[in-house]
């Protein structure tokens, strides 16, 4: 009985469903340590998967959320700071200027 209750919860989500659950729960986890670096890897992983899975699992719009995903992280990378600020709990950056 239990089984098929779970089963018949299960069976409403499919593979993409699961990844993206799995995004924004790293993506939440990761925000608190104030790295851009750590958010751009996790973007960029997930980017990969999304964009790896087989058609056949997950709708077309996981795959191109996974290459939107690979466009974004490396910028967000490259954009990262040395600094991460944090004020009120929210976790500020700021530019630092080469010297």
């Amino acid at each position: 009985m239990l089984l098929q209750l779970v089963d018949s919860f299960l069976l409403d989500y499919h593979v993409g469903h699961v990844l993206l659950l799995l995004l924004v729960v790293t993506t939440l986890g990761a925000i608190p340590l104030g790295s851009q670096k750590v958010i751009a890897a996790n973007l960029m992983t997930f980017g990969l998967i999304f964009t790896v899975s087989p058609f056949g699992i997950m709708t077309q719009l996981y795959i191109l959320l996974g290459i939107a995903l690979i466009v974004i992280a490396p910028l967000l990378w490259t954009t990262a700071t040395e600094w991460a600020g944090r004020q009120g709990g929210i976790v500020w950056f700021r530019w630092i200027e080469p010297r």
